[in-house]
């Protein structure tokens, strides 16, 4: 591996313009292709196999009319001073109300409340139901605009008027500012780090050719593959996140080769050989971690991260083919300023040189990674003890964590549909505003839902049942049922799980019918039990898949174990801490969460993918430099040294940005947003400088050679992938001179 990269790597330099050229031809590509692609379809949300799909279906076939994934919003209205609506100038009001909302822009009906019963039993509160012919994420402005004037010329006549649904526009979205910060902050990084703006450039450059070329391939396939808008999210965020981080470290290790007195095309082989291998090892664990959301069996999921992987796959490319032909076009003026004149090939005048010599003598001096390095090795255990007793305890409160999907009763109480929630449980019961769904099969369809309705009206913890309504053909009838409690609360699962397990003996006590459950609230229980079934087996592939990859790149059985372990512990610190912001409610005025309330569900098994990537990425960076110099003959002990004197400040500094990056989307007003970006920033904080930084050289120092155990067995079974270097240090030399004629004899024909 490492003989072939440093090969490309060679050759990237030699022929930079050349390579140059290709992925600006590749980016031209794609973006053509991007923008004469048919336009990407509209995002749309599934669960094959769950009864809150097949009962979706089941009513998209049979009640064609009812635009069953159309969005909705639903009016709640209220007289002022406690009138009653049916007083004929409050009753014209809310009649004004319906009509506009039926010219709304794409509205295909408005319910009138007096004509279907939904006024309040105290008469002053009552809603009405605007569907529309299109789903939520195809409104467009006009549809909103015509929405909020219906509303503020209800507000107008003085009637207190609120809307939810999904066809309310949701306030406090993504600003898109995070991501300026999180750049901003890491070019301020990049050049504390390296000294130069050219090096610091050069990560911010590659990754966002990444990015661009990822983005505009998922806007070329979007029809293709039914790949929606929203599906690049995740891809632009990884692939910016890990296009920083290889280029980083090739740039490094360029830097490093130089300065250890190679010429300059060596140097970049040597960087993209060795750093390179390790990005393309640390590449492949975040590719199988984002590929393996497939698991999960939910295709937004699937897409999201098959995307997200084939962008890490262009950065992997990128940095070990464009990063070198950029360091041929600069190849000094990636060193620090103060230390390029000795590399211009001009001879040094006496103070320049007697200055540099200082230099040299203070680079001997032994840096922060080195002394940081010598502190652990000496004291192991009490590192050891500390790392594992601090992340334990933060990780407490993740034994408290409830799950959940964002509904309108955990919004803002100044939100429109915060405050219609509130109206509707105040004036219908708190189950009004998760009412269930429930489908009903037969040849007599009518006769059968009545009977049903009767009986699920029996039931603990149902509030009403709605009559049936059957279809045309009148083979399948659907009624609402609403419970007692509301859509978030256990008793409703309790209730839903009730239904569906006495499903059975309903139905063949009325003609046989097959019953169905659904509904939002149906399918967020559905939602979140998926994702709860498949965490377990989407972390076995993970975590199984890269041990064997990790086995591979380190010949050690302890290594990888070591890595995953220290993964667990740093996501369960993560997960604890997010629990005691965003659901206990410690520090939520410093970090803006006025409203705890459950975890949103798709958050662990994203956190589980993406900082289970960049956890590996630090591992395979730091530890290969550990292994680097222990098979050249290094101590144990001394090869943690070594391993954090190139390595420790690079991943210091890589993680930093990482941080930087997550922390920016804290500052968003949306708490969804905010929770994301705190669950990943303190997930990679806690991993990168308490467990690969801290507990990782504790363990090197207290196995020694044992970490590198491998049976002999083994040893002679698995292919040896050379990631650190051994065989380039035998076979570099012997190249270069040939090489070197190769150019001489060119450079005389020319």
């Amino acid at each position: 591996m490492a003989t072939f990269l440093y090969k490309v790597g060679r050759f990237a330099f030699r022929r930079r313009g050349l390579v140059a050229l290709l992925w600006v031809a590749v980016l031209v590509g794609v973006g053509f292709a991007a923008s004469t692609a048919p336009a990407p379809p509209a995002d749309t949300f599934s669960m094959p196999g769950t009864e809150s799909q097949k009962a979706f279906d089941l009513l998209k076939e049979k009640f064609p009319a009812m635009s069953v994934d159309g969005a909705t919003a639903r009016v709640v209205v209220r007289t002022p001073g406690g009138e009653k609506l049916s007083d004929p100038a409050q009753k014209a009001k809310v009649e004004t109300l319906v009509g506009a909302l039926a010219k709304a822009p794409d509205v295909v009906s408005a319910s009138d409340p007096f004509k279907t019963d939904a006024i309040s039993q105290d008469g002053t509160t009552a809603y009405a139901v605007a569907t529309y012919k299109l789903t939520a994420l195809k409104l467009n402005d006009e549809a909103h605009d015509g929405l909020d004037k219906a509303l503020e010329d209800a507000r107008a006549t003085g009637l207190v008027v609120e809307a939810g649904g999904d066809a309310v526009k949701v306030d406090g979205a993504p600003g898109g500012g995070a991501e300026g910060i999180g750049i901003l902050v890491s070019a301020i990084v990049l050049v504390l780090t390296f000294g130069s703006m050219i090096a610091a450039g050069m990560p911010l450059l590659t990754a966002i050719l990444g990015v661009a070329i990822g983005g505009a391939a998922i806007t070329a396939l979007g029809s293709t593959l039914g790949l929606s808008s929203t599906t690049s999210t995740l891809a632009l965020m990884i692939g910016l996140a890990v296009g920083i981080d290889y280029a980083l470290f090739i740039v490094s290790r360029y830097r490093s080769e130089m300065a250890e007195g190679r010429d300059r095309q060596d140097a970049a082989g040597r960087a993209v050989g060795t750093a390179g291998s390790a990005v393309v090892f640390a590449g492949l664990t975040v590719i199988v971690a984002l590929a393996g959301l497939t698991v999960v069996n939910i295709p937004m999921l699937t897409k999201m991260g098959l995307a997200a992987a084939g962008t890490v796959a262009v950065a992997v490319l990128i940095a070990v083919t464009f990063v070198p032909a950029l360091l041929g076009f600069a190849p000094v003026k990636v060193m620090p300023r103060r230390d390029r004149k000795q590399y211009n090939g001009k001879p040094l005048t006496e103070r320049q040189q007697r200055k540099a010599d200082q230099r040299a003598a203070k680079g001997h001096k032994p840096n922060l990674g080195t002394r940081w390095a010598r502190f652990v090795v000496r004291r192991p255990l009490v590192v050891l003890l500390f790392g594992v007793v601090g992340l334990g305890a933060v990780a407490v409160p993740a034994a408290s964590l409830q799950l959940g999907l964002p509904g309108e009763g955990t919004m803002a109480p100044e939100t429109t549909q915060r405050k219609a929630y509130d109206m509707l449980s105040e004036s219908f019961g708190a189950g009004f505003n998760g009412p269930l769904m429930v489908t009903v099969q037969a040849k007599d369809a009518a006769t059968a839902a009545a009977g049903v309705g009767k009986e699920l009206a029996k039931i603990e913890g149902v509030a009403t049942v709605t009559p049936a309504t059957p279809n045309d053909k009148g083979d399948t009838a659907v009624l609402t049922v609403i419970p007692k409690t509301g859509p978030t609360e256990t008793a409703t699962e309790d209730l839903v799980g009730h239904i569906r397990g006495a499903a059975g003996t309903l139905g063949t006590g009325n003609g046989g019918a097959e019953i169905l459950v659904t509904g939002q609230t149906a399918l967020f229980i559905d939602f979140s039990q998926t994702l709860d079934d498949a965490m377990l087996p989407y972390l076995g592939l993970v975590v199984g898949l890269a041990f064997l990859l990790l086995v591979l790149v380190f010949r050690s059985l302890l290594v990888p174990l070591k890595a995953a372990l220290g993964f667990l512990l740093s996501v369960s610190a993560a997960l604890g801490a997010v629990v005691a912001v965003f659901q206990w409610g410690w520090l939520g005025d410093f970090f803006g969460v006025e409203h705890p309330g459950p975890i949103m569900s798709t958050l662990p098994i994203f956190m589980i993918g993406v900082v289970f990537g960049l956890a590996m990425d630090y591992e395979v960076f730091l530890v290969t430099r550990m292994r680097e110099a222990y098979v050249h003959g290094a101590e144990p002990k001394d090869a943690v040294i070594t391993g954090f004197r190139y390595g420790g400040r690079v991943v210091g500094a890589a993680a930093i940005i990482m941080v930087s990056v997550f922390s920016g989307f804290i500052m968003e007003d949306n708490v969804f947003v905010k929770m994301v970006g705190f669950s990943l920033a303190i997930a990679v904080l806690f991993d990168a400088f308490v467990v690969r930084m801290a507990l990782v050289p504790a363990l090197f120092a207290l196995f020694g050679r044992s970490a590198w155990w491998l049976p002999r067995w083994l040893d002679r079974v698995l292919p040896n992938m050379d990631v650190e270097g051994e065989k380039l240090s035998r076979t570099a030399a012997a190249a270069v001179p040939a090489q070197q004629r190769r150019e001489q004899e060119a450079g005389a024909l020319r």
